[in-house]
């Protein structure tokens, strides 16, 4: 291979010479490899000489192959053919190999990323991205493969499968619960520093919402402390600044690790759920399938 490049040059001489043959011109060559014609007869005349031997015959407006030059385009078109062949196929390989998780900042952290030993030592292959956004991204614009949304099951050109119900319930740092020993009732949690969740986009209940489900009376204060983001929500639930809402899909296991306490009995479902979504216009890769099963088997248990 080293005295390839001392005959040739530069391999960009190659990429060159097989566009000049291909196309018959070197100003059609010039604007398909987007640089100026001079540079293009340039990197020919330096091809020839290094080679010793004229490749084209030069015309007013064309160029004609000599026939040292066909042989050379010949073993040259074929060899760079069989290299775009194995491109294309190592580059289907890796898109497929690579599976776009898109969900909230708090599914990814506190639901998904607790279970990425097990799902990467049951399926070692598959390249799980993680996407986490203040919204919603169109899954088939933004080429995501797999998606977790909030709400009935139902998208426009999307197929769903439950991964959890939405089920709410106050929760507060170990320490925060036991001071707050007026919590007898859930009107008494009104009085409590409540810490809320204010996302810019999507919808999710509110403290109001949660007193209202209770038939509890409730006034929206002004002070508090104000979030946009759920997990910015929880690391300050566990720092001890106040009561949070707790989307027990995502706060389960911290308060089974003792990170946070939950009053179970005031637990409100919702309705809505979370979803693993993903669209029916554009099909699943094998490893985004995998991918999308082994969500919906470890949700199912």
């Amino acid at each position: 291979m080293q005295e390839l490049w001392k005959l040739v040059a530069s391999p960009r001489h190659l990429l060159v010479f097989e566009a000049a043959a291909r196309l018959g011109s070197f100003t059609r060559a010039a604007r398909e490899m987007n640089v100026q014609q001079p540079a293009v007869s340039a990197a020919i005349k330096q091809l020839e000489g290094a080679l010793g031997t004229a490749l084209f015959r030069r015309a007013h407006r064309s160029v004609v192959l000599t026939l040292a030059g066909e042989r050379l385009y010949t073993d040259v078109s074929g060899a760079f053919s069989r290299i775009l062949d194995s491109a294309r196929s190592l580059a289907v390989r890796s898109a497929g190999d690579r599976v776009t998780l898109s969900a909230s900042t708090a599914f990814a952290h506190y639901w998904m990323v607790p279970r990425l030993a097990e799902f990467h030592a049951a399926h070692p292959d598959v390249d799980l991205r993680l996407q986490t956004s203040d919204r919603e991204p169109d899954i088939d614009a933004e080429g995501i493969s797999l998606a977790i949304r909030r709400g009935n099951g139902n998208w426009p050109n999307c197929e769903s499968h439950l991964i959890a119900a939405e089920v709410i319930a106050p929760i507060a740092a170990p320490r925060v619960m036991a001071a707050a020993v007026n919590l007898r009732s859930i009107g008494n949690l009104g009085s409590q520093p409540l810490i809320h969740l204010e996302e810019p986009v999507r919808d999710r209940p509110t403290w109001s919402d949660f007193f209202r489900h209770w038939r509890v009376p409730y006034a929206e204060p002004r002070a508090g402390l104000r979030l946009n983001d759920y997990a910015l929500v929880l690391q300050a639930t566990m720092a001890g600044e106040g009561f949070a809402l707790g989307w027990r899909h995502t706060t389960t296991a911290l308060v089974q690790q003792g990170l946070l306490t939950e009053r179970a009995d005031w637990a409100w479902e919702t309705g809505p759920g979370f979803y693993l979504v993903w669209s029916t216009s554009t099909p699943l890769s094998q490893q985004a399938k995998a991918t999308r099963d082994w969500l919906i088997s470890f949700a199912a248990t």
